[in-house]
């Protein structure tokens, strides 16, 4: 099977919409870095998305760098500052898709958002 996770900044206060914005810009920019044969079999498998949170920037660079240990496709997000938070804020990561054992190494302990 296979997934895609995203992972939002639980800190930032952050509402729904923005959230919801932010989540689709991380998973939009995760799969333009995913391979294609994957995609193929993620979409074909329904698109599994699983949205997570961490409480801290410190945390989401460390999913990061387990991302890139782990040569897992993904995207960080830093907000362009039009609204409610500072330009260049982190605010989430997509990882994925990819198999879902790859995925639940880097995020399987974080809680559902």
């Amino acid at each position: 099977m296979y997934k895609q996770v995203i992972v939002v900044r639980s800190d930032l206060k952050m509402g729904k919409g923005k959230i919801a914005a932010q989540c689709a810009h991380a998973s939009v920019s995760a799969l333009d870095k995913a391979k294609d044969t994957i995609i193929k079999k993620w979409k074909e498998d329904g698109q599994k998305k699983v949205v997570v949170k961490v409480k801290s920037e410190e945390e989401i660079l460390i999913i990061k760098k387990e991302c890139a240990k782990s040569g897992l496709p993904c995207a960080m997000i830093k907000d362009a500052g039009r609204t409610q938070l500072e330009p260049g804020t982190i605010t989430a990561i997509a990882i994925g898709p990819d198999e879902d054992e790859k995925i639940n190494k880097v995020t399987g302990h974080l809680k559902i958002l």
